[in-house]
């Protein structure tokens, strides 16, 4: 039975690196889960499309899991972390951390500051597909995602 009740799944990507960024929407095409992936290049554009819910619909709905890079310009994604941790609103977001740090010490404050898990991003490009059906298997296709109220 899936943890899902809805066809779909958007997912908040925040990632720097133009490469990364190819592989993961490309390994998220080959699930057979319907995915949107809305990209952010840094911790201060992703807060910016999480809590910019103006008067007008936004152009990227609350999504339903993060998938955030550690090491941004700008805002790092732990920043980002405490940030959406602050904020009420989204509090409850699935967050998984996707690096390549392997430090204790980012590690602990990922889980200190409510990540969800902490992932290591491939070596390999091909590796890229394993890990995106592995979420894609738990957090769509088992997990019970709280509602995004979109």
């Amino acid at each position: 039975m899936s943890g899902r009740d809805r066809d779909s799944v958007d997912v908040l990507l925040v990632e720097d690196e133009t490469e990364d960024v190819r592989l993961i929407r490309e390994a998220f095409d080959g699930v057979d889960v319907e995915t949107s992936v809305h990209v952010a290049t840094d911790g201060d554009e992703a807060l910016t499309m999480l809590t910019d819910r103006g008067d007008e619909p936004p152009s990227v709905p609350i999504p339903d899991l993060v998938l955030l890079d550690l090491d941004l310009p700008r805002m790092s994604g732990l920043e980002l972390l405490e940030a959406i941790t602050d904020e009420p609103a989204l509090a409850r977001l699935p967050v998984l951390v996707l690096t390549r740090s392997a430090t204790v010490e980012d590690v602990h404050a990922s889980y200190e500051l409510a990540a969800n898990a902490y992932l290591m991003k491939p070596t390999d490009p091909e590796e890229y597909d394993e890990m995106v059906e592995a979420v894609a298997d738990f957090w769509f296709r088992r997990a019970a995602l709280p509602t995004n109220g979109s």
